[in-house]
């Protein structure tokens, strides 16, 4: 990998279309800065900016993309399904392309579940993904994948009668504390590609207290963050780093040129602490079980 250049690298989804491996995650940024840090992204060289309607920016986004200058044909575009609006989803996906202006996004993502007015989990997941599976003829959307499903929820997506569209993308937590080998392998074999969020372990992060994250740092001359997203892109998912900070999305987009051994990557592999950024007590309905290993 050391002579590819990473931060133009894609991976094939199996539709045919590419995923940039590196992207600017957007949750927790508030319209105040992430206006300013999309734009930056963009004219740096990222093609991938991640947003959500329940993050609250994607108007701000749609703004930052439009400032950078860079055409929209050449950026990937990801949003989502608010978690309480599996019901409306053609309503969520025309709230979402209002808000950021646009005509299409790339990919658009349902997140775990949450109860609603429907009867049961597995008759929203259906009906949700059911109403999903449309919107790639309407134009309005390329891709359509899931976010926060474990293997549980995996399974019982994919044997409702009404899916006939596999998910293009899982987005997850992944980090080397939040491996989830298991999940990440049942992915794989169903065809569906990882999107590696929080995959920097997130603010005040335990991780930049390892010891062997720190000295392979130091041995490699690159930060902890880019040591992060190289072990994330070199395992085959893409990654979604959130800054508003310029200095730190020009720093963690430095990845070409370089690559970590295939030593390095078991060491991280190997680390034995656990956390999960994202938990699952502030949902009605669990949707992690702590079985992805």
């Amino acid at each position: 990998m050391a002579d590819d250049k990473v931060t133009s690298k894609t991976f094939t989804l199996n539709t045919g279309d590419k995923i940039p491996a590196i992207g600017l995650g957007t949750w927790k940024s508030s319209p105040n800065d992430v206006r300013d840090a999309v734009r930056v992204a963009l004219q740096k060289g990222y093609r991938h900016i991640d947003t959500a309607l329940a993050y609250g920016n994607e108007h701000e986004v749609g703004q930052g993309i439009r400032d950078s200058g860079v055409p929209r044909d050449q950026i990937w575009v990801t949003t989502k399904l608010d978690n309480t609006w599996h019901h409306i989803v053609e309503k969520g996906i025309d709230t979402s392309l209002k808000s950021l202006d646009m005509d299409y996004v790339d990919l658009y993502l349902i997140v775990s579940l949450s109860k609603t007015s429907m009867k049961s989990e597995e008759s929203k997941r259906g009906i949700s993904w059911r109403e999903m599976q449309r919107l790639p003829s309407t134009g309005k959307v390329r891709n359509i994948g899931i976010s926060n499903f474990a293997i549980r929820n995996l399974e019982k997506l994919l044997a409702d009668p009404s899916c006939k569209t596999i998910p293009a993308v899982n987005q997850i937590e992944l980090h080397p504390n939040n491996p989830s080998p298991k999940l990440v392998q049942y992915c794989t074999e169903k065809g569906i590609h990882c999107t590696g969020y929080s995959c920097l372990g997130s603010t005040d992060s335990p991780l930049y207290k390892d010891p062997t994250l720190l000295k392979m740092s130091e041995a490699v001359g690159r930060t902890p963050q880019q040591i992060l997203l190289a072990w994330g892109i070199q395992h085959g998912w893409s990654v979604i780093p959130k800054s508003v900070n310029a200095a730190r999305i020009e720093k963690n987009f430095d990845l070409d040129g370089w690559s970590l051994s295939e030593e390095e990557i078991n060491k991280l592999d190997n680390l034995k602490d656990r956390f999960k950024v994202c938990k699952d007590g502030w949902l009605p309905v669990k949707v992690f079980f702590g079985d992805d290993e």
